[in-house]
């Protein structure tokens, strides 16, 4: 079991974020829409979820004032946030 509030905050670090944007699916017909500053969404976090077994519990976005963002990374039931730059055109 992981805690989505913990997971989010060391994910961001010191990234200053501009909105977030998460919906969290505790079972198939049980879906919460989280979406904010980060100060708004963080109260909302604070629940533990399996990160390593079965279906993507946690989707999302979150957008920093850099222009970069992170998305929610799934791999055969495992979940993580991913930081994202967009490329340079050459």
């Amino acid at each position: 079991m992981k805690n989505a509030k913990e997971e989010l905050v060391n994910h961001i670090a010191d990234r200053d974020v501009k909105h977030v944007c998460v919906v969290y699916e505790k079972n198939y017909d049980e879906r919460t829409t989280i979406e904010g500053s980060l100060d708004e969404v963080l109260p909302h976090m604070d629940f533990e979820y399996d990160n390593g077994y079965g279906g993507q519990k946690i989707k999302g976005n979150i957008w920093y004032s850099d222009g970069t963002w992170s998305e929610r990374g799934e791999y055969d039931g495992s979940e993580w946030w991913e930081h994202k730059v967009c490329p340079e055109i050459k």
